[in-house]
């Protein structure tokens, strides 16, 4: 095989894991244009520039920069420093267990606050109520069904934090291990 048809082959590989990832990005809320910049930059074996992914990829700078910074804040690429180069460098994060940590938890955190906070505002208020001596017995019997089953959702809640705890800590790796040589 001459060394053209063999970079051939090695793009055409590349290319269609790009497209796999572009096609699943969804899964963590971005757009498919993001997942292109990530497979291009996980392919890579050095940093690139915005300039020269926006030259790859053809994209505009402004919707280079901003995929850039979506990426960075999701931590699945992070600016690098080279002596010499005037220009910020990006690169790719290549530890996806770590990525998933990463993202996942974060928005878990975030929304299991948003949901505990109301979660417990409104049962406060339905305890509130409840205390009311004048209240309507059909009424006391909806607000204690409401009342359990927002206990149990905080039982969920409490449940899922400590998921997040063992992911963060990389104790769920105790339980689910990685393959060491899961060669395919």
């Amino acid at each position: 095989m001459c060394l053209t048809l063999e970079k051939e082959a090695i793009a055409k590989a590349r290319e269609r894991v790009i497209e796999a990832i572009a096609y699943n990005i969804h899964l963590y809320g971005v757009t498919p244009s993001i997942g292109r910049l990530y497979g291009l930059l996980f392919f890579q074996n050095e940093p690139m520039t915005l300039d020269e992914m926006k030259t790859e990829l053809q994209m505009s700078k402004t919707s280079m920069s901003t995929s850039v910074r979506t990426l960075v804040d999701m931590k699945m690429v992070r600016k690098v420093w080279k002596k010499g180069e005037r220009k910020d460098l990006y690169e790719a994060e290549e530890d996806w267990f770590q990525t998933f940590i990463n993202l996942f938890t974060d928005q878990w955190r975030e929304g299991t606050a948003i949901n505990v906070q109301a979660i417990e505002k409104s049962k406060a208020e339905l305890v509130e109520l409840l205390n009311q001596e004048s209240l309507d017995e059909s009424l006391r019997e909806l607000i204690q069904m409401d009342i359990e089953k927002l206990s149990y959702t905080l039982k969920y809640y409490d449940w899922l934090n400590r998921l997040v705890d063992r992911f963060e800590s990389h104790e769920i790796f105790n339980f689910v291990p990685i393959e060491e040589n899961n060669e395919q």
